[in-house]
């Protein structure tokens, strides 16, 4: 027998017939579903889709999200080539002197001129090639030294292994391989030579090696030598003439523009530090002034990079406003000044971003002191930037860290004068709302009101003044530093020339009375 089953869903019925097994008929037609909609109802039916459906749209997702990710690929590429035009331009001088070595391969006179060999110009301009050029002069003057040299002493060990016999040449030749490589190995740990000859090191080793095990083999190893130095020395001074003569990028002056972009950065972090402290915002504007505030991480993560450019400018000849011994590890010394600030800054930052914050009576107390020393600091830190992109030194920087330090009196005078401020304010609010404030103790002692507020909701506050008088120490530190690179790097000196004398009008005149008038009168007030 048939079996029905009926099931209810809000305003639809369904009904499943299942067939009796005794019955043919039925059993052929299989399950049947019926389904009783209401008048003005619609049911949509949905069926399964197959397994090659279901493949062929993961399928189409894959090749859209890979098209994406293309696509974002050429925008990034596209954006970075627009921003820094030069790293466009680099990618095109390697090509261009790739191009140029090449054709010690194809051309016939050329080939025959260095022989075989010349795939080792094409090796060269692929390694030394390098994006400044500090840094092709120093993998280029490495190579040549450390080819030459290992060229020499492989032929010296090689012609005394030679004499020594066919018995004691191979065990001579791997002994010096052995020694030679070591002692080159050790010596890259020595920090002196590691700055400056870590590249060379290691190319020593490589033309060490490779002419003292294929000699073995050669009859020919002069010439080989030979052939093998002429061919790099090619593709060195390819790498030169490319690097310099085509729109060259200099490791000093990257260096240069860097100090003071952090500089910039620090200054405006301080501002936004103490704008996101003491003003309340919301939404997009605090969103910036946050974002403002962190150009400090920016400091603390050049160190490298700083480093860097500073070895590879020593090795820059005399190029714009700089000369050939300009003292770069001045620079080295400003960052240090700089980062030394910087931690100060993430420590006011993490005041800024604590959970135990002060209420806004008691910042407002610190405001304006807070807000006028912010402001001098980086009126001073711009000040210095300023004066190191014009290599000129600065008529107004004694002027503002006066004011800087004016204002760390009037502040350090303000948190002296904070408890019986709190008091009078806390004692004020206490008559207006005619109770007990809920964070102060109200006592009566000799007719005299006392309020005793908890450590914690002044200590915020208490603890960013502290901070800010510590930043301003340590911008003098910067101040120093950047003096004594204006002494050695022979800054274009304050003008000495006096302002041309005007002569005042009538108008001039009678504004000048009135104004001598109104002092008088100030002290009689």
């Amino acid at each position: 027998m048939a079996e029905d089953r009926k099931t209810t869903s809000s305003s639809v019925e369904w009904r499943v017939t299942m067939p009796d097994n005794h019955s043919s008929g039925r059993a052929e037609q299989g399950v049947e579903w019926q389904v009783k909609v209401p008048e003005g109802s619609t049911v949509k039916v949905e069926h399964e889709t197959s397994l090659v459906v279901r493949a062929w749209a993961q399928m189409v997702q894959f090749l859209v999200r890979r098209k994406d990710m293309f696509i974002g690929f050429l925008k990034n590429a596209w954006k970075l080539g627009v921003d820094d035009p030069r790293k466009v331009m680099h990618g095109l001088k390697v090509g261009l002197a790739l191009a140029l070595v090449s054709l010690f391969y194809y051309t016939r006179p050329l080939y025959d001129g260095v022989g075989g060999a010349a795939m080792w110009a094409i090796m060269t301009v692929v390694v030394v090639f390098e994006y400044t050029v500090g840094g092709c002069l120093y993998k280029g003057f490495n190579r040549a030294t450390a080819t030459s040299t290992a060229g020499a002493i492989a032929l010296g060990v090689h012609w005394v292994a030679h004499k020594s016999g066919k018995q004691f040449e191979p065990v001579i030749l791997s002994g010096s391989v052995f020694l030679l490589a070591s002692a080159a190995t050790f010596s890259r740990f020595v920090p002196t030579i590691k700055t400056k000859f870590d590249y060379g090191i290691t190319i020593f080793i490589l033309t060490y090696s490779l002419v003292a095990v294929s000699g073995y083999r050669v009859d020919a190893l002069l010439q080989m030598a030979q052939q093998r130095v002429s061919t790099i020395s090619i593709g060195i001074f390819i790498c030169l003439c490319v690097c310099i003569m085509i729109r060259p990028v200099w490791a000093g002056q990257e260096l240069h523009l860097l100090i003071t972009r952090n500089m910039d950065k620090l200054a405006a972090s301080l501002e936004g530090c103490i704008e996101e402290y003491l003003e309340e915002d919301s939404g997009t504007e605090k969103e910036k002034k946050s974002q403002k505030s962190q150009g400090y991480k920016a400091v603390l993560n050049s160190k490298a990079s700083e480093e860097s450019q500073a070895n590879l400018a020593r090795w820059e000849p005399r190029h714009g406003r700089f000369g050939f011994r300009h003292p770069w590890s001045e620079y080295l010394k400003v960052g240090v000044a700089m980062r030394y600030t910087a931690y100060c800054l993430e420590a006011l930052n993490g005041c800024i971003n604590s959970d135990i914050q002060a209420a806004n009576s008691v910042k407002k107390c610190l405001s304006d002191e807070c807000k006028k020393l912010g402001t001098q600091c980086a009126m001073v830190l711009k000040e210095l930037s300023n004066s190191i992109k014009e290599m000129a030194q600065s008529s107004r920087l004694e002027l503002l860290v006066c004011d800087m330090n004016l204002a760390v009196q009037d502040l350090q005078d303000a948190l002296r004068s904070l408890p019986s401020q709190l008091q009078k304010e806390a004692l004020q609010a206490a008559q207006v709302q005619k109770t007990s404030i809920s964070s102060a103790t109200i006592t009566s002692v000799k007719n005299e009101n006392i309020v005793t507020m908890p450590l914690m909701e002044v200590l915020p506050v208490i603890t960013m003044a502290s901070l800010l008088i510590e930043i301003s120490v340590r911008i003098e530190g910067i101040v120093d530093a950047v003096e004594s690179l204006a002494d050695l790097s022979e800054f274009k000196p304050v003008s000495d020339e006096k302002p041309a004398k005007v002569v005042p009008s009538d108008d001039d005149a009678s504004v000048a009375a009135q104004g001598s008038e109104t002092k008088k009168t100030i002290p009689e007030v």
